[in-house]
């Protein structure tokens, strides 16, 4: 039960890494016709206006709500999420309009260094070797691929916007982490609409506009399953696997936006950049088979989630049972024990 769960997260989180993999190549072509503020707006609002209708479909058909809301409690991570998201797709864009699709593809993958290095430090969640050797593999190819020229050193700017770009989806992959036992779907149409009203705005206050309803409406399709549908199965999938090693799983996305680039834009392929994906291929490998062991203690926790009763976690008791998933506030005793484990939603303790 629990390991096929495991692997239909571990398939979400591929999922979700080939829906992202195709936004970068695809973006760069639109960013011909579209100024990257309102292009980072449409990816959003593509995502946050079809997870909307997909939601309203699924209440219409009367299918019983077992996930979590978002509460008051989560407003600051809400908050946190959102502004974020404004940040990360205008900084891409503007990287995009500046580099190669294939060189922006492959920097994405500094993501899973800014999220582990803020889940570590900020967080307290633990780092397994695997995954420190991975860090660095990652980082070695992010500068060889920020370095424009090694003879004089001379950043590549395209490079350090889309370094900017991770270190804030770094950020808010943390914070949507606090949210990851909340409904994905409700997650998704916030972080859609808020993040792409956000950056509409800031697009009409600098005066981008766009006349060319088709690219508008690419971009839209684009974002709703480059950025909806991936985000949807990437906050199921770390539900599951939590943070570090579903942002592991999903370093295959910048290899599927790399091979389509050099499809797409017939890019010259340099030394520098074939040292840098061997590089990354060894930090996307360590970073996917992160997995420790050690005695570890669960706090007692008071929250809300979708769960089951046979997971082997969830053994309280309440009147009104229900056998199956169901969602309902409920206390975590404190445990103490030592199993084999990567970091996840109940796994979120220092040591």
């Amino acid at each position: 039960m629990i390991k096929s769960k495991q692997y239909v997260a571990v398939f979400q989180a591929i999922l979700a890494a080939a829906l992202f993999g195709i936004s970068s190549p695809v973006s760069k072509f639109l960013l011909e016709k579209i100024p990257p503020m309102i292009m980072a707006a449409l990816l959003y609002l593509g995502a946050g206006i079809g997870m909307l209708i997909m939601s309203l479909m699924k209440n219409s058909k009367g299918i019983k709500q077992k996930e979590a809301k978002i509460g008051r409690k989560e407003l600051p991570f809400t908050i946190g999420m959102i502004a974020l998201d404004i940040a990360a797709p205008i900084f891409l864009m503007i990287g995009l309009s500046m580099t190669t699709a294939s060189n922006a593809s492959l920097l994405n993958n500094f993501e899973i260094v800014a999220t582990s290095l803020i889940a570590l430090l900020i967080f307290k969640e633990s780092i397994g070797k695997r995954l420190w050797i991975a860090i660095f593999f990652i980082t070695v190819s992010s500068i060889i691929l920020s370095v424009a020229d090694f003879s004089s050193f001379s950043f590549s700017i395209g490079s350090i916007f889309v370094l900017l770009a991770c270190i804030c989806w770094g950020f808010e992959n943390n914070c949507t982490r606090m949210m990851s036992l909340k409904d994905p779907m409700q997650i998704v149409v916030i972080k859609g609409l808020g993040s792409g009203v956000g950056s509409l705005i800031i697009a009409f206050l600098t005066k981008e506009y766009v006349s060319d309803i088709g690219y508008i409406f690419i971009a839209l399709i684009l974002g709703f399953f480059a950025y909806g549908l991936s985000i949807f199965f990437y906050i199921t999938a770390q539900r599951e696997l939590g943070a570090a090693r579903t942002s592991a799983y999903y370093a295959v996305a910048p290899f599927i936006g790399v091979g389509l680039s050099l499809l797409m834009y017939n890019e010259t392929i340099t030394w520098n950049f074939v040292i840098a994906v061997i590089l990354m291929i060894f930090g996307a490998y360590y970073a996917a088979v992160e997995k420790h062991n050690h005695n570890h203690t669960h706090e007692i926790i008071k929250h809300e989630h979708r769960h089951n009763h046979n997971d082997g976690h969830h053994n309280h008791t309440h009147e009104d049972f229900k056998n199956g998933e169901h969602s309902h506030e409920h206390t975590h005793e404190l445990i103490e024990h030592t199993h084999s484990h990567t970091p996840d939603m109940h796994h979120d303790h220092s040591h």
